[in-house]
């Protein structure tokens, strides 16, 4: 089976314009994003798929400077930017992330591949986000081809077009899903990259461990903001963004 991890990236972010190209320990945040996925071995293609607005030519001059591919299609239906690049590399099982989590932790990735990888044959779907035990920031989706071409050709409403894959873990839509879950509450810290706030907490993170440990775990993070709570407290009133906003 073919596993193809599929990025969202866009220039063109309503709260932090340009957030993916801002610079960490010398590396864009897409950069590092990349680079953490290339150290999981069971991802066979990392896919950068970005929209088809001029703005977005940055992100295909990153990408190219990066030497992985990239897909380019609608900027509000994301759902089927996401199908049609699956279906162009001939993906059988996607690896769902976005490019605002600079910190996501490439042994869960593995960890989760692994495991729906050993279920493909009764299992649709597998997320670590419905039952949180993990920071925003560490949303981590892995799906077959199947369940998005469904999801494709029957999402209606425009949060389940712009959002992936709401139609899919929908109960009512009676695919088989699991949630993956840590052994730990992590849920209460926020590691995702939307705003100014967020980009100093993450910087904080990477100038203080990237240097010593190169691409720091969960449990690193976890510690650092554990034993610098003036840094955990930069974005602790943010509040995510709800589907359909």
């Amino acid at each position: 089976m073919k596993v193809v991890c599929i990025v969202q990236a866009r220039v063109g972010s309503t709260r932090l314009p340009g957030k993916v190209l801002k610079e960490i320990c010398g590396k864009t945040v897409l950069e590092h994003d990349v680079n953490r996925v290339k150290l999981v071995p069971n991802i066979d293609e990392i896919i950068i798929a970005t929209t088809r607005k001029k703005q977005d030519d940055k992100i295909i001059d990153e990408v190219n400077r990066l030497g992985v591919k990239y897909f380019r299609g609608s900027e509000n239906d994301v759902l089927s930017r996401y199908y049609f690049a699956a279906k162009e590399n001939n993906a059988d099982v996607i690896v769902r992330i976005t490019s605002d989590c600079p910190c996501l932790d490439q042994n869960i990735l593995t960890n989760m591949i692994n495991l729906f990888l050993k279920k493909s044959k009764v299992l649709d779907y597998m997320n670590n986000t419905l039952q949180k035990s993990y920071p925003r920031g560490y949303d981590i989706e892995v799906f077959s081809f199947k369940a998005l071409e469904i999801a494709f050709n029957n999402a209606k409403k425009d949060y389940e077009r712009e959002h992936v894959t709401p139609y899919i873990y929908n109960l009512n839509n009676n695919f088989n899903i699991e949630c993956y879950k840590n052994t730990k509450d992590y849920s209460k810290y926020r590691v995702t990259l939307d705003t100014e706030e967020d980009f100093l907490v993450i910087s904080a993170i990477y100038n203080n461990l990237f240097n010593k440990k190169g691409y720091f775990l969960l449990e690193d993070v976890v510690e650092f903001l554990d034993k610098n709570p003036q840094i955990e407290n930069l974005n602790a009133e943010i509040e995510q963004k709800k589907l359909g906003e």
